[in-house]
C-alpha cells in the first residue's frame, strides 16, 4: 500500500503537480487505508511499521526539495518514530541536526521545512541541535539521551548522525548502571502517578504500570547494556526465556491493537482507555455480552490480565538487570535460612534450581519466610523465574500436601508482612494456582463507577484493610475498629473471609452464597474446626448484610436492630462483620467512604453490641426506648433552663417516630430551638456538627406549606451540598420540624464560619420569598451515559409502622433529590424519611411515605401512578 502511494506521489511531482495538496492527499489516502486495513483484521504490528515507513519516505522527499547535498544539516527520527513505530494520532518525532548554529539562508530553509511539514498534515515534534547541544542536553537528561539512543537516519549528513551517536553513546555519558538506575527511578516516578496499580479503571495504555512504557523500559536498558537492537537478542543472551519473550510480545501487540483503534476511534493522539472508548473497542474486537460478563467486562479483564503479565515480567527482567549491571562487582555475601533458601546480597533465592521440582511445598515456604524475615530486600530474580517455571505443579495433590496447606495458614497467622506475601503471591500466579477460584477473578472489572479496583486487587486492599486495623501505628485512623480487632481470638479467619468474599463474582447467581460454599469447602480442606469453617462461610455469605441494613434500614428502629441481632446471632460474629464490612466498603471505592457511612455502622454496631449484651429476649420495646430517650433530653434541657412544662407542651404534639429517630442531644437541640424561636410565622434555619453521625445537621422550623420539602431540597441544591438523610416531621399545629444530613460536595465537614452564614441566609431568604422552585432537570454528564439504565421503583409496605417504603435506584445526578421530591409533591404524598445512597453512578434512596392523612399507600392504581410519574420524569 505505502508504495502504490508513494509511485502515485511521484508521478505527479514528477509531472509538476505542486506538492502540497499532493503531499495532503496522499496522507489523508494513507490513514484511510491504514484504518481499512486494522477493521480487516491485518496484524498491528505491520501496520504501525507501515505507516513508519510511509513517513520515512514523504520526509525524504520533503527534505529533498528544501535542501541540497551540500546543506549542513541531516533528519533524525527520534522517540517512538526512530523505533520505526507510528500509530494513526502519533507525533512524527524529528531531531534536525546541524554542524553550526543555523543562520541565514539554512536557519530560513529549516523553518519552512517545519512549516511546510504541518502544511500538509503531518502532526511533528520537533528540535533542531548541533552536535555540541545534543551531548550537553542529553548529559543533563536522561530522557533526551534515550531519545537519541533510539534515533534513526533519515536524511542529510550521515556522517553527523553516526558522530552525534557515537558522541552520545555510553563509552561517553550515561554509562549504563546510570542509565539503569536513572531510567528505574523514573519508572518508580511514573508508576506512583498510577498509584503502583496496573488496575485503573481508565488505564493509561502507556503510561500504566504494565503498558508499553514497561515494555520500552526493557528495551532501551537492553539497547545501553548490551547493544541490543531488540528484545530477541535476549534470548540468546540467558537474561529471557522464549516463553517470556513471547509473552512479551503477545502484550504488545495487545496494547498496541488498542492505542491503534483508540487513535482511529478519536482521531487524535489519544492513550486514555475511557469507559466510553472501552465499550466501543470492546465491539470493535469482537467481545459480545453474556448472561454472567458484559462484552467490556470481558475485553478489559483480558486487557487487565495482559498488563499484570507484562508488570510481572518488567519487574522480573528489570531485577536481573539490576543483579547484571548495578551488582555485578559487588562481593558475595551469603546468609543460610534454611536447607532450602538463602539471603544472597539481600534477596533471597533457592539454594538448588531443582528445589521446587523436588519439593514443590517450598514454594509457599518462599513467601513465610519473606514474612518472618522483613529485613530481606526481596526474592532473587532468578527464584522468580523458577517459581513461574514451576506454578503447574500447584496441582490438586499440592493442595492436599498437608505442608502446603499448613505453610499457607502460618502466613496468615504472621504478625507483619500478611499484605506483601500475598501481593506477591498474587504478583507470581502462587495465589491464583493455590486458590483457583481466585485466579478466575483475576482482572475482572464490573463496568460501573462504584468498583474502582478489579476484583482481585479489591480483594487484596480489603485484606490491606483488615490489617492496618491491627497494627498500633494506624489506630487513629479507624479506632473503634482497631479496638474491635484487637479482641479477635483467630485474626487469620477474617483474612479468610475477605480472601473468599467476592471470589465467585461473575459466575452467575448470589456471589455471596456460592463463595460461601467455596470457603467452607476450602477451610474445610485445611483442617479448621467446624466452628471456624462456619464462621468463614457466614460472614462471605452475609458480608454485604450489615452494610445494607446501616444505609437502607432506619436503624434508629428497634425492630431493625433486632432483626439484624437475630441474624447476626452473638457479639463475636458482629465484630468480625463489622471488620470485614468497613475494610469491604474502604476497598471498594476509598473515595466514597466519608464520616457519615463510618458513623451509620458505627451506630448499628453499638446498638446491636448493646442488644446483644442483654440478650434478645430483653431487648427493650419501643415505649421503654424512648422513655430513657425523653429523660436524658430533659436532664439536657433543663440545664440549659427550659421550664418543664414548654418542653411537654412541644413534646405532645411531636410524634412517637421522631423521638425513635432521634439521640438524647438531638432531641434536646431540637427543643431548643423551637422552644427559643420568637415568631413562629418566620422560618427558623440552623446548623451545627452532627458528632454521632459523623455529617452537619441543617434543622428548619417554618409553617407546613405545600411542597415545603421540594422547596427546601431546591434550596439545599442550590448551596452544592450532598444530602445524606432527611427527616420530615409536622406537628399537630402545623409546624413543620425538617432535617437535612449534609456534607460537602467533596465529602468534607462544612468549616467556615462564611459558608454556615452562607447556607442559613440562602436558605431562610428562599423560604421567605417563597414560589416555585423548579428542580433543573439536568441530563447526565457525559461520562455517566457509558452506564445509563432505566430506574427501578419498588414499593414495601411497612405493615409494623404503617408506613408505605419506596426505594428507587437511578442514575445519580446533581438535582436528584430535588425533582423527586417535588414529584412526590406533585402526587399529593407526604414524605417521613428519606435516606440517600450513590453507589458510583447510581443512586440508591429510600423514602418513608404516606399520604396526606398519614396512612400507608395501598391503593394499587395511585400506586401505579406514582411510579409512572417517576420513571417519566427521572429517565427523561
Amino acid at each position: 500500500m505505502p508504495e502504490r502511494l508513494i509511485e502515485t506521489l511521484d508521478q505527479g511531482l514528477a509531472e509538476g503537480t505542486p506538492p502540497l495538496p499532493l503531499l495532503r492527499d496522499a496522507i489523508r489516502e494513507s490513514r484511510k487505508r491504514l484504518a481499512e486495513r486494522f477493521h480487516a483484521g491485518e496484524p498491528v504490528e505491520t501496520l504501525v511499521h507501515a505507516r513508519a515507513g510511509f513517513v520515512d519516505q514523504l520526509l525524504q522527499r520533503i527534505w529533498k526539495h528544501f535542501f541540497t547535498e551540500a546543506s549542513p544539516a541531516a533528519l533524525v527520527a527520534v522517540g517512538g518514530y526512530g523505533r520505526g513505530e507510528l500509530h494513526p494520532a502519533s507525533d512524527v518525532d524529528l531531531l534536525i541536526l546541524v554542524a553550526r548554529e543555523p543562520d541565514g539562508e539554512l536557519k530560513e530553509k529549516l523553518e519552512q521545512f517545519v512549516m511546510f511539514l504541518w502544511d500538509v498534515g503531518l502532526e511533528v515534534g520537533h528540535s533542531v541541535r548541533t552536535l555540541e547541544q545534543c551531548v550537553e542536553e542529553a548529559t543533563k537528561d536522561v530522557t533526551v539521551v534515550t531519545n537519541l539512543m533510539e534515533s534513526r537516519y533519515l536524511a542529510g549528513w550521515e556522517s553527523l548522525f553516526k558522530e552525534m551517536k557515537a558522541a552520545t553513546g555510553p563509552d561517553r555519558i550515561w554509562p549504563s548502571d546510570q542509565f539503569f538506575a536513572a531510567k528505574f527511578e523514573e519508572q518508580k516516578r511514573r508508576h506512583a502517578r498510577y498509584d503502583d496499580s496496573a488496575y485503573n479503571l481508565e488505564p493509561n495504555i502507556k503510561e500504566n504500570p504494565g503498558g508499553l512504557r514497561d515494555i520500552q523500559m526493557i528495551g532501551w536498558v537492553v539497547k545501553r547494556h548490551f547493544g541490543a537492537e531488540t528484545l530477541e537478542e535476549l534470548l540468546h543472551r540467558g537474561f529471557l526465556t522464549d516463553s517470556e519473550y513471547q509473552a512479551l510480545m503477545s502484550g504488545q501487540r495487545l496494547l498496541w491493537k488498542i492505542r491503534f483503534a483508540l487513535h482511529l476511534i478519536t482521531g487524535r493522539h489519544d492513550d486514555r482507555l475511557s469507559f466510553e472508548h472501552q465499550r466501543t473497542i470492546a465491539r470493535e474486537f469482537g467481545y459480545t455480552d453474556s448472561d454472567q460478563n458484559l462484552a467490556v467486562e470481558a475485553f478489559m479483564q483480558t486487557y487487565y490480565r495482559t498488563v499484570k503479565e507484562l508488570n510481572r515480567l518488567n519487574e522480573m527482567l528489570l531485577q536481573l538487570f539490576q543483579e547484571a549491571i548495578l551488582e555485578q562487582d559487588h562481593p558475595l555475601e551469603i546468609t543460610t535460612i534454611n536447607r532450602r533458601f538463602q539471603v544472597s546480597n539481600g534477596f533471597l533465592e533457592v539454594t538448588n534450581n531443582a528445589l521446587f521440582l523436588n519439593y514443590p511445598f517450598a514454594m509457599l515456604e518462599l513467601f513465610l519466610i519473606m514474612a518472618e524475615h522483613p529485613e530481606i530486600k526481596g526474592v532473587r530474580a532468578s527464584t522468580i523465574r523458577l517459581v513461574r517455571a514451576h506454578l503447574h505443579l500447584i496441582d490438586e495433590r499440592f493442595r492436599q500436601d498437608i505442608r502446603a496447606r499448613s505453610l499457607f495458614l502460618e502466613i496468615l497467622r504472621q504478625p507483619v508482612g500478611i499484605t506483601h506475601e500475598l501481593r506477591r503471591m498474587h504478583r507470581y500466579g502462587v495465589l491464583g494456582a493455590y486458590i483457583p477460584a481466585f485466579g478466575r477473578i483475576t482482572g475482572r472489572m464490573q463496568f460501573d463507577l462504584f468498583h474502582v479496583y478489579t476484583v482481585d486487587e479489591h480483594t487484596l486492599m480489603l485484606v490491606r484493610n483488615l490489617r492496618r486495623f491491627s497494627l498500633e501505628q494506624f489506630a487513629h485512623e479507624f479506632p473503634l475498629c482497631s479496638r474491635v480487632f484487637g479482641q479477635l481470638v483467630k485474626p487469620e479467619l477474617i483474612y479468610l473471609a475477605g480472601l473468599f468474599h467476592d471470589i465467585a463474582k461473575g459466575r452467575g447467581g448470589d456471589h455471596a452464597v456460592l463463595g460461601a460454599e467455596d470457603a467452607r469447602e476450602f477451610c474445610r480442606l485445611h483442617d479448621l474446626s467446624a466452628y471456624d469453617t462456619e464462621l468463614v462461610a457466614w460472614l462471605v455469605r452475609n458480608h454485604l448484610v450489615m452494610s445494607t441494613t446501616a444505609q437502607h434500614k432506619d436503624i434508629e428502629d428497634p425492630l431493625v436492630i433486632q432483626e439484624f441481632a437475630q441474624l447476626v446471632g452473638d457479639r463475636s460474629r458482629l465484630d468480625y462483620l463489622y471488620l470485614l464490612t468497613v475494610a469491604d466498603i474502604r476497598a471498594t471505592n476509598p473515595a466514597r467512604w466519608n464520616s457519615w457511612t463510618a458513623s451509620l455502622l458505627n451506630r448499628l454496631y453499638h446498638s446491636t453490641h448493646q442488644l446483644l449484651i442483654r440478650c434478645l429476649e430483653n431487648a427493650p420495646g419501643q415505649d421503654e426506648l424512648i422513655q430513657a430517650k425523653q429523660e436524658e433530653a430533659r436532664r439536657l434541657l433543663r440545664e440549659q433552663g427550659f421550664e418543664e412544662g414548654r418542653i411537654n407542651d412541644l413534646w405532645r404534639e411531636l410524634s412517637l417516630e421522631h423521638f425513635l429517630a432521634s439521640d438524647p442531644d438531638e432531641i434536646a437541640w431540637h427543643t431548643a430551638q423551637v422552644l427559643e424561636q420568637g415568631d413562629r410565622e418566620q422560618p427558623l434555619v440552623r446548623l451545627r456538627r452532627s458528632r454521632s453521625r459523623g455529617c452537619d445537621e441543617i434543622f428548619i422550623v417554618i409553617r407546613d406549606r405545600k411542597a415545603l420539602f421540594a422547596q427546601c431540597t431546591c434550596l439545599i441544591d442550590r448551596l452544592h451540598l450532598n444530602i445524606l438523610e432527611a427527616r420530615i416531621l409536622t406537628t399537630d399545629s402545623g409546624l413543620a420540624l425538617n432535617s437535612f444530613f449534609v456534607l460537602e460536595h467533596d465529602g468534607s465537614h462544612i468549616e467556615s464560619d462564611l459558608r454556615k452564614q452562607e447556607i442559613i441566609e440562602s436558605i431562610r431568604e428562599g423560604l421567605v420569598q417563597g414560589g416555585e422552585y423548579t428542580p433543573v432537570e439536568r441530563p447526565l454528564p457525559k461520562r455517566l451515559l457509558q452506564f445509563a439504565r432505566k430506574s427501578e421503583i419498588s414499593i414495601i409496605q411497612d405493615v409494623e409502622n404503617r408506613h408505605t417504603r419506596l426505594r428507587i435506584l437511578s442514575m445519580d445526578r446533581p438535582g436528584l433529590l430535588s425533582l423527586i421530591a417535588h414529584i412526590l409533591a406533585d402526587q399529593e404524598i407526604r414524605l417521613l424519611q428519606a435516606k440517600i445512597t450513590t453507589i458510583g453512578a447510581q443512586a440508591d434512596d429510600v423514602f418513608t411515605i404516606t399520604d396526606k392523612r398519614g396512612r400507608p399507600l395501598v391503593d394499587p392504581e395511585r400506586l401505579q401512578r406514582l411510579v409512572q410519574a417517576l420513571a417519566e420524569r427521572l429517565d427523561k
